[in-house]
């Protein structure tokens, strides 16, 4: 009897959440919540007087933007854990922290509170003082957009076998 299938429920297989994914979301939660540690902007200034230059740069955390965008990692790996755990499409609710962690980092870089520094100085080959974003920044993006992409297939069940 443990083998009856109903004739109401029909023959289709019940269909299974992707692990894979989740698992996924996790890592790529955890790249973003790593990023907002690395320097994300900053400010440079060359001279080719002495042939060198100094930059002085800003951390994700230094700013609310990046404390935000490390709590949306931090979310979206609760949401990839407990996709993979539970086997329920909880992953896909990753979807969330990954797009505002997205917005945060366009809007860190164009919020227009902070005019200062956008201030670009060039004095010929004398001093250049300009801001410059960081690699950090740049892997943050494209870990909150991984946290994206892998969370949208895990909304998707896959067949039984």
């Amino acid at each position: 009897m443990a083998d009856y299938v109903s004739p109401l429920a029909g023959n289709r297989p019940k269909r299974k959440p992707r692990t894979g994914y989740a698992l996924a979301v996790v890592v790529a939660g955890l790249l973003l919540a790593f990023c907002a540690i690395l320097p994300w902007a900053g400010i440079e200034a060359r001279s080719d007087l002495i042939g060198t230059g100094v930059t002085k740069n800003v951390r994700g955390i230094d700013d609310p933007f990046g404390v935000y965008v490390l709590i949306c990692g931090l979310l979206a790996v609760a949401c990839g854990v407990g996709g993979a755990v539970t086997r329920k499409p909880l992953a896909a609710l990753a979807l969330i922290p990954g797009g505002v962690a997205a917005a945060l980092l366009v809007s860190f870089v164009a919020d227009p509170g902070a005019t200062a520094d956008r201030v670009s100085i060039d004095l010929g080959g004398f001093l250049s003082i300009e801001p410059v974003l960081g690699y950090g920044w740049f892997a943050a993006l494209a870990s909150a957009l991984a946290v994206v992409v892998f969370a949208v297939p895990a909304l998707i069940p896959r067949r039984a076998t």
